[in-house]
Formats: C-alpha cells, structure tokens, sequence
C-alpha cells in the first residue's frame, strides 16, 4: 500500500465515507462527517497509520485532504 492509499484509507476511516469520496477538494466541514471531533479521530488515525506525532499548528491547519498531504510531507512522508 502506497502512503497516498494509506492517507485515503486513514480518511476514509475516520471520517466514516467512501474512499471515493477523498478527493485533493475535500475539506473541513464541506461535508458532515468532518466536524470537529471527527477531526479529532482523523489526526488520531493519521498519527497511528503513519507513526508520527503532529504539532497544535499542523493539527489546526489541516483543514483538506490537499492539506494532509503537505503538512504530513513536512514530516518525510513521500507521496510521488
């Protein structure tokens, strides 16, 4: 499994919806599923998908799933 299916699996998971649902264009709050705690239960998936530990700044600032990418990029994680 690539780190991008990875990262659209940790979505699809934690937000409770269809892979095909996780586009670059999905964002906070554009859908229902991605409220405030279910943000919450993403970053606790991304962290533990990925073996990482995000920062306050970065877990405030992924407000999309283009987002994910970069700032997870930031902590070595390759997507090409």
């Amino acid at each position: 499994m690539t780190n991008l299916d990875k990262l659209i699996t940790g979505f699809s998971t934690a937000l409770g919806i269809e892979p095909s649902r996780v586009t670059d264009d999905l964002s906070y709050n554009a859908i229902a599923e991605w409220d405030s705690t279910a943000h919450m239960i993403l970053i606790a998936q991304l962290e533990g998908d990925f073996q990482l530990m995000l920062d306050t700044d970065d877990i405030i600032d992924m407000s999309s799933f283009s987002q994910a990418k970069t700032i997870l990029a930031k902590y070595e994680v390759d997507f090409s």
